[in-house]
């Protein structure tokens, strides 16, 4: 069985849409309240809004390894492939462009346990994580969208994550892996710049859902004044990101842009009006990255 599983720093998604926060309750009795929770080894855990600080290698520790024993039990059951028996998995996940060659070994490795078993839903489940293979992220979710981009000599991809931007140049639709980097100015960044601001400026605490909710124009009732310190310190944000990349002597303002990731789905508004981005290509799916490295792996395997 082949599950994609994306481990942003803020989200975990998966390749049908199934997202969640990057975020656990770990406890020694099950929890009174709450539907998803797994029991593994003796412990409870369960799905936290609160995320998950920021590691740059996820495999430190086995945080993001019961993540993905939630995600592989979600996507088991989204997709009706329930056994009782010991079900074989191999994921595909992925890194950032700048840390691919001298993480991925260890990141593969860190999935490979033999047979782990552990319940959800009242179900027992027998998981053998017998394969991974990771891919470096934004190439991965470019992929829907490479046949725009295949013709031509030059093409960068931004994919605005939690806490990375990373960026990646596309030559005739072909990764250039020299020329690459993850830069540390993803959306936890901006979020951390709005909350000082609101804070300072009005006493005022938010929290990362409240600056979803307005920057994604969802009915609130926050007053203007609040509302206004979002939009302005959301466009700053962009604007810093351009110039970051600007001194890395990559102008957006020629050639094509493709954004992918949650962040640039949030931060759609203030990209398009920065001036700043010449032809820009949305990929507007939250879950593109781990699609995209079903679809590298299927096209790998029928080339084989």
């Amino acid at each position: 069985m082949i599950i994609a599983i994306d481990h942003g720093n803020k989200q975990i998604k998966l390749p049908g849409g199934h997202v969640f926060t990057s975020g656990l309750r770990e406890s020694d009795a099950k929890p009174p309240f709450g539907d998803d929770v797994l029991k593994y080894k003796d412990k409870y855990y369960s799905l936290s809004d609160k995320r998950i600080p920021y590691m740059r290698e996820k495999f430190i520790d086995d945080r993001f390894y019961i993540l993905t024993l939630f995600a592989i039990a979600f996507e088991i059951e989204d997709t009706g492939r329930y056994d009782p028996g010991v079900m074989r998995v191999h994921v595909l996940a992925g890194l950032p462009p700048a840390h691919f060659g001298t993480q991925y070994e260890r990141f593969e490795n860190y999935f490979k346990r033999g047979v782990d078993e552990f319940e959800f839903h009242g179900k027992n489940f027998n998981i053998n994580i017998y394969d991974a293979t990771a891919y470096p992220q934004a190439l991965a979710a470019a992929v829907p969208v490479i046949g725009e981009i295949s013709s031509l000599p030059k093409a960068v991809v931004l994919d605005i994550g939690g806490f990375t931007a990373d960026y990646l140049i596309l030559k005739h639709g072909r990764a250039d892996l020299s020329d690459c980097d993850s830069l540390e100015h993803g959306v936890i960044i901006m979020y951390n710049q709005i909350t000082a601001k609101v804070n300072s400026d009005l006493d005022l605490l938010l929290d990362e859902s409240d600056i979803d909710t307005i920057l994604q124009e969802t009915p609130n009732d926050f007053p203007d004044n609040i509302k206004r310190i979002v939009h302005d310190t959301a466009q700053v944000f962009v604007s810093d990101l351009f110039g970051k990349l600007r001194e890395r002597a990559i102008d957006l303002r020629s050639g094509k842009t493709v954004f992918v990731g949650g962040g640039s789905i949030l931060l759609r508004e203030q990209i398009e009006a920065s001036g700043k981005v010449a032809s820009p290509i949305f990929v507007d799916k939250i879950s593109a990255n781990a699609k995209g490295y079903e679809l590298l792996y299927r096209a790998f395997k029928s080339r084989g």
